[in-house]
């Protein structure tokens, strides 16, 4: 099982950034797929973003597209998350994920192995 360890929460005005990182170790990382999730107080884990295989095909969820850019450097063994434009709906712990399995990357379990968390808060 991989190991994740997220760094880089913070506090934030609204229309900020922050740069989220998730650095892994256990096992080889290039072709791993690799996710970002989110959850809010009272809320369930929601699914952010995520890099998917060697190519690194990207998808996020509709409401940070356009805002957030996840990115990985494989020499790193590290994947990023670029947040732009943040509004305090942004505020969550957030999560990396790795170890797909069979079934849709938007749910979290499909995913096995997570990072501890760092809270991002964005003040209005």
């Amino acid at each position: 099982q991989v190991q994740l360890v997220e760094s880089g929460g913070g506090l934030v005005q609204a229309g900020g950034s922050l740069r989220l990182s998730c650095a892994a170790s256990g096992r080889a990382f290039s072709s791993s797929a690799m996710g970002w999730f989110r959850q809010a107080p009272g809320k369930e884990r929601e699914f952010v973003a995520a890099s998917i295989g060697i190519g690194g095909s990207t998808y996020y969820t509709d409401s940070v597209k356009g805002r957030f850019t996840i990115s990985r450097d494989n020499v790193k063994n590290t994947v990023y998350l670029q947040m732009n434009s943040l509004k305090p709906e942004d505020t969550a712990v957030y999560y990396c994920a790795a170890d797909l399995s069979g079934g849709p990357l938007q749910r979290s379990s499909t995913w096995s192995s997570w990072g501890q968390g760092t809270q991002v808060t964005v003040s209005s």
